[in-house]
């Protein structure tokens, strides 16, 4: 009974630990898309001080080519909406894995308590 307990609470400890690693990469994909976000607002405001008159480049590979000044604008604008939505995105798996996760250490912490009551001990507190 208890090999079985202790079985059943390895394999929820490895279901634990793996939605911990997604969480883990949601939280860093997340930054990444913050810090572009960051750098797309800087971009946005820099063009937004610029008149129609001034050049716009964009690097293309190893050359600058010369771009309208309305269409850099709405490209970043494109950008930074793509990027918000994805970080929507990351905060609903975040979310979602935040659930799975606790619902995984409640089970963790009933198997722990039936395997140590299997064993004879008093459970401890988790």
């Amino acid at each position: 009974m208890a090999e079985l307990l202790q079985r059943k609470l390895q394999a929820e400890v490895e279901k634990y630990q793996g939605v911990q690693k997604d969480l883990s990469k949601c939280l860093s994909a997340r930054q990444k898309l913050e810090a572009q976000v960051t750098e797309n607002t800087i971009v946005k405001e820099e063009l937004d001080l610029l008149e129609s008159t001034n050049s716009v480049f964009k690097l293309i590979g190893p050359v600058l080519v010369k771009q309208d000044l309305e269409e850099a604008k709405s490209t970043v604008s494109k950008r930074l909406e793509y990027i918000n939505g994805e970080i929507k995105r990351y905060e609903g798996q975040m979310k979602e894995l935040e659930k799975k996760s606790e619902q995984k250490r409640e089970t963790l912490a009933k198997l722990q308590q039936d395997f140590q009551k299997a064993q004879g001990k008093t459970p401890a507190k988790v």
